[in-house]
């Protein structure tokens, strides 16, 4: 991290932690915008796939953007170095965590963070549920912890959900939003409280369309075609459920129910099958929608 007495702290190398959807979509998004990015995940085959995912999604980019121009794939890609080692993260000025979304896994990997990381360095947790106070209270520093709730895909979404946990610094809240800028992003700030506005709302959603399904009111093209002809949605609950990950929809219900005791988060016995069944969505090749041309 370089300073001058004027300016404030230029965040230079970024430490992307998880290699799925999310975390790829971070780490293009990162080094599209010139940043140094460490990404890791535990699985040498993870991070393969999302080299070549990332690979194809810069090739695209221009197509789905309508913007020509920008740096080249082999140009993005030689800003990100791929490890299953925490130990480049010495180096990192800020980080992004988009470990699965549950407690146990992003658990185990603040205290590593914690102790490789320098002391400015500051933890983002992207999560669309888990308490961000709650976060920061498994490292020894919980006031250079917050959240950031990244949209799927990553590069295409501008806005981000920042939340300020208990403990946050208002630097911290500063930092966020600078590094978001670098990101061609902007912020909004909410506080904690775990699904935070958009997931508390959300979630309920999509599960309550999927309670519909199994109950025969109505088909999934229809249930999405109700909210896309008369709300004027760019999509239905259901197709962003497949969207976001029928797994990880079902792992957040389960959090929000957790956390707030309210039978309102149960997840539908449908959603619990499918996930069962190996019915995630889109990366999975199939969901509420055929995704197996695409």
């Amino acid at each position: 991290m370089e300073t001058t007495d004027d300016a404030p702290p230029q965040l230079g190398t970024i430490g992307v932690v998880g290699a799925g959807v999310m975390g790829a979509g971070v780490a293009q998004n990162l080094a599209q915008t010139g940043h140094c990015v460490l990404l890791l995940d535990l699985s040498a085959e993870v991070l393969e796939r999302a080299r070549a995912e990332i690979g194809r999604n810069v090739r695209f980019h221009g197509f789905f953007t309508g913007q020509k121009g920008g740096p080249p794939a082999a140009e993005v890609l030689s800003r990100i170095t791929f490890t299953t080692d925490y130990a480049p993260f010495a180096e990192a000025d800020f980080v992004v965590e988009n470990a699965t979304e549950k407690v146990d896994v992003k658990q185990g990997i603040y205290p590593v963070l914690d102790r490789v990381c320098p002391p400015h360095a500051c933890f983002a947790a992207n999560t669309s549920c888990i308490s961000i106070t709650r976060i920061g209270g498994w490292t020894g520093r919980p006031d250079r912890v917050l959240g950031m709730h990244f949209m799927n895909p990553v590069p295409l979404k501008p806005v981000v959900e920042t939340i300020r946990g208990f403990h946050t610094s208002q630097q911290t809240i500063d930092t966020a939003l600078r590094f978001l800028g670098q990101m061609g992003k902007e912020g909004i700030v909410v506080n904690d409280l775990p699904g935070f506005v958009s997931n508390r709302v959300l979630m309920i959603t999509i599960n309550e369309a999927i309670w519909e399904v199994m109950d025969g009111v109505a088909s999934a093209e229809n249930i999405d075609r109700i909210f896309v002809t008369c709300f004027g949605h760019k999509m239905g609950p259901l197709a962003t459920g497949d969207l976001i990950g029928l797994d990880t929809i079902l792992y957040s219900l389960q959090v929000l129910q957790d956390s707030y005791g309210d039978p309102k988060f149960r997840p539908c016995p449908l959603l619990v099958k499918m996930v069962d069944a190996g019915l995630h969505g889109r990366k999975s090749g199939r969901g509420f929608f055929d995704y197996s041309d695409t």
